[in-house]
């Protein structure tokens, strides 16, 4: 497995599949919500340095990533938080300790560029909770969500 940091509009078109398939596993609300990834978006928030995508790669495929939001804390202005956006990994990829390699590559290179606190969410109908426990990260907030629109 590779670990790199790689950019969006590089490599679109091989995000794309794998994006379909983890919001198939995991998103609710699909028959109300589809995907549609603003592309234009992230490019423009990656190209200003507020983004970061890790990724995982096994003979040259795409086959796991991890993005995160980073930005200088608005209450805290002397920290760097970084957020994330998006974590996956294909099932079948998941052996051999792929997600936690995945997310130890990103905290080096987060902390090496300043990062003080790296947020990482999970789903509750999908967790891997165990992970982030082995990680050293800290259970600190609930989310909750409702569909509201039509």
């Amino acid at each position: 497995m590779k670990f790199a940091i790689e950019k969006i509009e590089n490599i679109k078109a091989e995000l794309e599949p794998i994006i379909k398939l983890h919001w198939e596993q995991i998103a609710l609300n699909q028959e109300k919500i589809k995907l549609n990834p603003d592309w234009n978006q992230y490019i423009a928030v990656e190209r200003i340095g507020m983004l970061k995508l890790f990724t995982a790669r096994k003979d040259e495929k795409l086959v796991g990533y991890f993005c995160v939001f980073v930005n200088r804390g608005l209450h805290y202005v002397d920290h760097i938080f970084a957020a994330c956006d998006v974590i996956y990994v294909e099932p079948n990829n998941r052996q051999g300790l792929t997600g936690y390699k995945l997310i130890k590559f990103a905290e080096e290179h987060l902390k090496s560029e300043g990062v003080s606190v790296l947020a990482i969410n999970t789903k509750v109908h999908a967790p891997f909770d165990g992970l982030m426990e082995r990680l050293g990260y800290t259970n600190t907030e609930r989310l909750y969500q409702k569909y509201i629109g039509d």
